[in-house]
């Protein structure tokens, strides 16, 4: 076993910090390679951020339908109703809009409810609550305001027990999340979904889309660049082979992207054809 060991041991160089992975020799020459040659996402000028987290989706995300007829109520409802993406609508390279829209009550930017009465009354009155949620039956028309309370507590309307949003001190009619940074969803940004499947899931955004919690943006310098690079097969590559960790169902972890070494400018990194083509016929 000792001579074994000896004859096909493979010299593999570590940094403090780095996640341990087992490479082979030619893997440990290409990440040496984009290492010398990247800049890690940390160390660029870019802001990761989640999407929006309402604590009650059925609530905030709603139809075009609903949209439409809240906005016939009052038109002044459009000022707060935005075009969402999910995780789901996030391709490589593109966006597929499925024609949801979210109520984007933030409480960063504190809105006066009284100020949108169509959409309080969805809020309140909406078909909403009669949809079962993970935690709740359907309950009554009229038990709105009650199922959006952020108070992490369980009460009863018209006989019916029911659990609030978790606790926080936003009001009422306002997602859970206060989203300080929702002026980023209206920059030219990079989407990207939560769960990456086998694919890069990263597309740029000029519509000014915002994303629920399955989802996640980037926002700063070199935008369109930087998309270009993440959809890469020697970024992807590179990601899933060295920089990913563990997951469940290759779920996105943040932290693990912003070690992801990529140049600052389009200088080729000097890869043997050897390296290249092992990069291009790589499979997980």
């Amino acid at each position: 076993m000792s001579v074994y060991i000896r004859q096909n041991a493979v010299p593999i160089t570590y940094k403090a910090g780095d996640s341990w992975t087992i490479l082979s020799q030619i893997e440990q020459g290409i990440k040496n390679k984009i290492e010398a040659a990247g800049t890690p996402l940390s160390d660029w000028d870019v802001q990761i951020n989640r999407g929006i987290l309402t604590g009650l989706n059925e609530a905030f995300i709603i139809s075009s339908d609903v949209r439409n007829k809240l906005i016939s109520e009052d038109p002044k409802s459009a000022e707060i109703i935005r075009p969402i993406l999910r995780g789901r609508d996030i391709e490589k390279d593109s966006i597929h809009f499925s024609d949801l829209y979210l109520i984007a009550l933030f409480p960063s930017k504190n809105y006066d409810i009284e100020e949108f009465p169509a959409i309080k009354n969805w809020l309140i009155n909406g078909e909403w609550v009669q949809i079962k949620t993970k935690n709740n039956p359907p309950t009554p028309i009229g038990s709105g305001k009650m199922r959006l309370m952020q108070s992490g507590s369980t009460v009863e309307f018209e006989g019916v027990s029911f659990k609030t949003r978790k606790k926080t001190s936003n009001k009422w009619f306002e997602t859970q999340d206060s989203i300080k940074y929702w002026d980023n969803f209206n920059e030219p940004k990079i989407l990207f979904s939560r769960i990456s499947g086998t694919e890069p899931k990263f597309a740029l955004d000029l519509e000014k889309y915002v994303t629920n919690d399955t989802g996640y943006i980037i926002t700063g310098e070199e935008i369109e660049y930087l998309k270009e690079q993440l959809i890469n097969p020697i970024f992807w590559f590179a990601f899933n082979r060295f920089y990913m960790g563990g997951g469940v169902n290759r779920e996105f972890k943040v932290n693990n992207l912003l070690n992801l070494p990529i140049p600052k400018s389009a200088n080729m990194i000097p890869f043997s054809n050897t390296e290249l083509e092992y990069i291009l016929n790589w499979k997980e």
